[in-house]
């Protein structure tokens, strides 16, 4: 199968994008270098294409019954433009993919799933099809821009058709953005403001064009996935494949706070039920190196000379100046301090569990 292109592709390129395949899509990993892109979204802001993400809409009567039973979060709880952080579960509580939920009104909502995932979640999803309600796979109808960083809010405040200063986090709206349709999600994934933009793929170059004329003065730069990874990385938010997958549980995984076990039936409950009264095992920590060296995803990780795992996902910290990653440890051993060994190219570097998220930064506006 051929890689597929963004509708920005040949705009990514004429920015100097280096382009990587990623998920079936040919992505920008780095324009000018990940360190000035990060520090560009923490102190200014960044603009990336997500358009490889999908959009997956299910609408009728019974759309809100059929998803409290399909995710683990409460969609009840839900009001008219708000979004919401929740899982696709198999009945072994393990992950089919981590999902954002955004509620358009009592009948309409749209799931925005992982690249990787978009066929498998879509069959998922159908497979399990019930009630009076439908199912579209909508991923073609949408470019998606994310614009994140300190600035961003007057940024798109001055390309908004209307005032977002009432836009709270995880909440939506439908405005214009440069004089084109959009759908703008008080959303994130960088630990700083910032905003997901749906749009017409006919939108796409306009809007784009439209972002760089009026951010230059907001020290808006281009940015690709590299710094897209370490922002994530920095807020300990978990990535499909690496932190979560089909052989972890939210549980494990500490996002237990997305799942509503008293909300009522859903796929993965009794699994999970079972996990949370036996205590889990073991769970996601975050760590930080303390010796010299660089840990990456899959580095075998040692506690007390002893093999526990590997790092899920690791990399150099540009706000830490320093390496962190993540691991699963055994429950008794992941409490914060707690030393471990990180095996670099055949050395054991030492590092050390610590509380996360690792970017601490206390966001006001939030």
């Amino acid at each position: 199968m051929s890689t597929r292109k963004t509708p920005l592709h040949e705009v990514h390129k004429s920015h100097g994008a280096r382009m990587v395949e990623f998920a079936g899509w040919e992505m920008p990993l780095q324009y000018q270098g990940a360190l000035p892109e990060h520090q560009a979204v923490r102190t200014a802001a960044g603009v990336f294409d997500v358009s490889h993400m999908g959009e997956i809409e299910v609408e009728g009567p019974g759309a809100e019954a059929f998803l409290q039973k399909l995710t683990c979060n409460d969609v009840g709880s839900l009001s008219i433009g708000q979004a919401q952080y929740s899982a696709l579960l198999y009945p072994t509580g393990t992950f089919v993919d981590d999902i954002v939920l955004y509620r358009f009104s009592e009948t309409h909502y749209m799931l925005c799933v992982n690249a990787a995932n978009r066929q498998k979640d879509l069959d998922w999803i159908l497979g399990h099809l019930e009630g009076d309600t439908t199912v579209s796979d909508r991923s073609d109808a949408y470019v998606q821009l994310a614009v994140q960083g300190h600035n961003s809010p007057q940024l798109l405040a001055e390309l908004a058709g209307q005032d977002l200063s009432g836009l709270r986090y995880y909440w939506f709206l439908r405005g214009t953005v440069g004089g084109h349709e959009a759908i703008i999600s008080r959303t994130g994934y960088t630990g700083e403001p910032g905003y997901e933009l749906y749009i017409s793929p006919r939108a796409a170059v306009a809007v784009w064009e439209s972002l760089f004329e009026t951010g230059g003065r907001h020290g808006l730069q281009p940015a690709g996935l590299a710094a897209r990874n370490t922002l994530r990385l920095e807020m300990t938010y978990a990535l499909y494949g690496n932190d979560i997958s089909d052989r972890t549980t939210p549980l494990e995984a500490s996002l237990a706070w997305i799942v509503k076990l008293d909300k009522g039936d859903f796929i993965g409950r009794e699994a999970l039920l079972s996990q949370r009264q036996t205590e889990v095992s073991r769970k996601l920590v975050g760590f930080e190196m303390t010796g010299r060296g660089v840990p990456r995803d899959h580095y075998p990780v040692f506690v007390s000379g002893r093999q526990t795992g590997e790092v899920t996902s690791g990399s150099y910290s540009p706000t830490l100046q320093r390496g962190i990653g993540l691991t699963y440890l055994p429950s008794d051993k992941g409490a914060p301090g707690q030393d471990l060994e990180i095996e670099i190219r055949g050395r054991k570097v030492q590092a050390e569990i610590v509380e996360t998220p690792f970017y601490q930064k206390i966001r006001k506006d939030r």
